[in-house]
């Protein structure tokens, strides 16, 4: 073992003389002891890093006037679209002073009340409500709560009208969704095993399906499914609204394809409902909704952008699905609700699609599908999900946002296909003259790839300091949405970007699909050429480009700065898979082999190697300035590697830019209180403002 030091003063690490035979590849691996937050030298050097960007963020010069500017933005708040049970609707709202938004209930008479604040829980701001899901009457709730970002939440029941605790804790509960029988008196939910349940093996990574009766003990449950099933399975069970259908999803991690479960809950008991597969082996997805004894299944079953079909319960074949709304060769369905009620001469169906990530929403005529208008929409920018009474009704309710304008949520009308302000934030605060333009660029292979760009109002004299952010994974679409930091960094003068990256689901699966394993370059391929659009437009120079990413897009931003570390001046890298040959050993890395591969496959893991960043550092390379920000209670995505990658860059940069790593505890990979993001989010733009404001 050996310990060198880079030519800038980082803490010292010692590099390992470990090098691994896998399928034919040497594989070194120096930092491997990072792996073990445990080890005293882990601590340490830790600790020292942390020292490390004291020092440097006391330089940050622009911080407190970003920070101030930030936490303006933020104190707009935000509102979500109400869901309806029974005579009651359910929303959330956070106010500017609130760390966390408050579970709010409207009574029949329309008043409003607090069910649930977090806030008060806790007024560290550590808890989250994670998820909550009313019964079919409105009169109880089923909701989870989970402390310092781990996401693990306990699950309880409380009656609505009291606010009393009726059910629960049930813990084991993370990522399932709650499907109550009518009346309130039990659910179907999944929950993942007990400890020690599976020898050798993480059991959080072993779920089943069962049913649970309030006021019974959860390990007595009834198992429904899963039995058996192996490591990595996914449950979502939906009952339907009359209460008749029990539908269950199954999928292997965050593969892009599920089983489907039916049950007739009328002709078999709740507790060992006949289950027949709807789908089951076809590599595809497809979602099953029910009305007026049809059921609806939205599906990319030979339609890689969507599309409706409908039939009967009884009759499931393939063959006999009747095509509703077809896949449309621009657009992406995104989701739709069906509306009835008294006040509707016929039933309608509300259809949002996204093309080229900007919504649309149209009204169909539900038995034959034809559209019949185009729904005037707030903006041009983005829908959140349509929501609408579960006992039906002529009224849908839906959020809408962009690039500056906070989340506002209106109110459909089907009588008259009009379109209505539900409520604003409870804040406000004023945007600076800024403006978003979409712009198509051309990747390598000859791909259009669009990229939105957030840019002053005034016109350039110049190239301006430019930040790049990506996704291009998991079938997850960048849409518009209010953005503080994007108005924030503008407003100062720079341009903001946002690229729609192969891998996402901008386009439809088969985008997603040419983003994903073998192909998985293509999406590093897309931001390159972001960054040299961006360049050659005159938009920017590589001396004032930045890149951002988080999650998988923190593995995005760390390919492209080994991959081509002379294109950018200075790299936000959060949250990141790194490590590509370890990475299913830690967290839910095993989940996201269908996104990525196995190194356990010769095959895959020269996929894997070819771009896995940790893998591409060269010593005596001039790298771009580097802030890692992690999260000690992420549970998704271990801080080993954006460690790992910390110490190899400090060892081989020689651009006299620094490499910093940001950790903060009781924090973790999703939902985070406003005041930890405002730090966070002060932090980043001040580093980013301090490598990119020269030519």
């Amino acid at each position: 073992m050996s310990t060198d030091r880079a030519p800038f003063a980082y803490p010292p690490a010692a590099r390992l003389n470990l090098v691994e035979q896998i399928h034919g590849h040497r594989i070194a691996d120096p930092y491997r002891w990072l792996e073990d937050p445990a080890d005293p030298d882990t601590t340490a050097w830790s600790q020292a890093q942390d020292e490390l960007l004291a020092e440097h963020r006391a330089g940050w010069s622009e911080r407190a006037a970003l920070r101030d500017r930030l936490a303006q933005l933020l104190a707009v708040g935000a509102v979500t679209a109400p869901v309806w049970y029974g005579e009651r609707g359910f929303f959330q709202r956070r106010a500017a002073a609130q760390d966390h938004a408050v579970l709010l209930v409207i009574e029949p008479d329309g008043a409003e009340r607090v069910l649930l604040d977090p806030n008060a829980a806790d007024p560290t701001g550590a808890t989250t409500l994670d998820w909550y899901y009313p019964s079919p009457e409105g009169t109880l709730l089923a909701y989870a709560m989970s402390v310092g970002g781990t996401e693990e939440p306990l699950l309880r029941v409380l009656d609505v009208a009291t606010g009393a605790v009726v059910d629960g804790p049930i813990d084991r509960m993370r990522h399932t969704a709650i499907a109550w029988l009518p009346g309130g008196e039990a659910f179907y939910y999944s929950r993942f095993l007990a400890p020690g349940a599976v020898e050798g093996d993480d059991p959080k990574l072993h779920r089943r399906v069962y049913l649970h009766r309030l006021g019974t003990d959860p390990d007595t449950d009834p198992l429904i499914l899963g039995d058996g099933s192996p490591r990595g399975r996914y449950f979502m069970p939906r009952v339907s609204r009359d209460g008749r259908w029990l539908t269950i999803s199954e999928t292997q991690g965050t593969d892009p394809r599920n089983d489907l479960w039916l049950a007739d809950l009328s002709a078999s008991p709740p507790d060992a409902p006949a289950l027949s597969a709807v789908q089951q082996g076809v590599d595809a997805m497809t979602h099953a909704h029910f009305h007026d004894g049809q059921v609806y299944l939205q599906t990319n079953r030979d339609a890689p952008r969507w599309r409706l079909c409908v039939a009967d319960p009884a009759d499931l074949a393939y063959p006999n699905w009747r095509e509703l709304i077809a896949e449309d060769p621009g657009a992406v369905l995104e989701d739709y609700e069906i509306l009835d009620g008294p006040a509707l001469q016929t039933p309608v169906l509300l259809v949002a699609t996204t093309r080229h990530a900007l919504s649309e929403l149209t009204v169909h005529e539900l038995h034959t599908g034809e559209e019949v208008a185009k729904v005037a929409l707030p903006g041009v920018g983005s829908l959140g999900p349509l929501t609408s009474r579960r006992d039906g009704g002529h009224e849908a309710w839906f959020s809408y946002g962009d690039h500056t304008t906070p989340g506002t949520v209106h109110r459909f009308d089907a009588r008259d296909n009009t379109v209505g302000l539900w409520a604003r934030p409870p804040g406000a605060a004023a945007v600076g003259d800024v403006v978003t333009e979409q712009v198509t660029y051309t990747s390598a292979d000859g791909t259009d790839v669009r990229m939105f760009v957030v840019a002053p109002g005034a016109p350039a004299t110049g190239p301006r300091p430019t930040l790049l952010y990506g996704y291009g994974g998991f079938n997850i679409s960048l849409t518009p949405w209010y953005s503080p930091m994007a108005i924030a960094w503008a407003e100062a003068g720079g341009v903001w970007a946002v690229a729609n990256l192969r891998g996402g689901g901008e386009e439809g699966e088969q985008w997603h699909r040419d983003g994903m394993l073998a192909r998985k370059q293509n999406v590093f391929d897309d931001f390159h050429a972001a960054a040299d659009w961006l360049v050659a437009s005159g938009t920017t120079t590589p001396g004032q480009l930045a890149v951002m990413g988080g999650s998988n897009g923190g593995l995005l931003v760390g390919a492209a700065l080994t991959q081509r570390p002379q294109a950018y001046a200075a790299v936000v890298c959060s949250a990141p898979l790194l490590d590509m040959v370890r990475y299913e050993l830690f967290g839910l890395g095993s989940t996201w082999a269908g996104e990525y591969g196995t190194a356990d496959d010769p095959e895959q893991l020269g996929w894997l190697l070819s771009y896995s960043p940790y893998h591409h550092v060269h010593e005596g390379t001039e790298y771009p300035a580097v802030l890692f920000t992690v999260f000690d209670g992420d549970s998704r995505v271990d801080p080993l590697h954006a460690r790992k990658l910390a110490a190899a860059l400090q060892h081989a940069t020689t651009s006299g830019r620094p490499v910093l790593l940001r950790r903060e505890g009781d924090v973790g990979h999703g939902n985070r209180s406003v005041s930890r993001t405002l730090d966070l989010c002060a932090d980043e733009l001040a580093f980013l403002t301090a490598y990119t404001r020269r030519p």
